[in-house]
């Protein structure tokens, strides 16, 4: 792969740490990891210039926040074409509702993970914002009961630990 980027021990380890807890400091992270404070912040900040940390984010509850129920909305959208594609996406992206946005192969062209109030909010959302579009031909939905967060993710070939 031409993009990938060479990682040794210590970087697969600062990455491990750091998709645990992002709030780590470097001193912390230097000290888990067995090197000084200026060697970690040389490497983290070599690992976010060359592409392989993309920034950070703060995860939220959905419930919360006043939307306990979360979907997973399969889309067809007719014509799929190449300029419709970037509007759809954009126009998706753009819902507050809108948690995830996948472009996939298959029977459904787009996966889209939407956070909502209740079944009602759901619907609206179905009706008003996919369906009542004209190139959307069909939208599926499955609720999702539950969601649970997985290991760090490392280059293949690299065990968790």
């Amino acid at each position: 792969m031409a993009d990938s980027v060479v990682l040794d021990p210590v970087d697969l380890h600062l990455l491990r740490l750091l998709q645990n807890d992002a709030r780590t400091t470097y001193r912390d992270l230097a000290a888990q990891v067995g090197v000084a404070p200026s060697t970690c912040l040389d490497r983290v900040t070599r690992l976010r210039r060359s592409g392989v940390i993309l920034g950070h984010r703060l995860r939220l509850d959905p419930a919360k926040l006043g939307r306990g129920l979360q979907a997973l909305l399969s889309v067809q959208v007719r014509p799929h074409r190449r300029e419709l594609v970037g509007p759809f996406v954009e126009r998706i992206r753009a819902l507050p509702e809108a948690r995830s946005v996948f472009h996939l192969t298959g029977p459904d062209d787009y996966l889209v993970h939407v956070a909502v109030a209740d079944m009602a909010d759901l619907q609206r959302l179905v009706l008003d914002e996919f369906t009542a579009r004209r190139e959307v031909a069909r939208v599926e939905t499955r609720l999702i009961f539950q969601q649970w967060e997985c290991g760090p993710l490392l280059p293949p070939g690299h065990a968790q630990s």
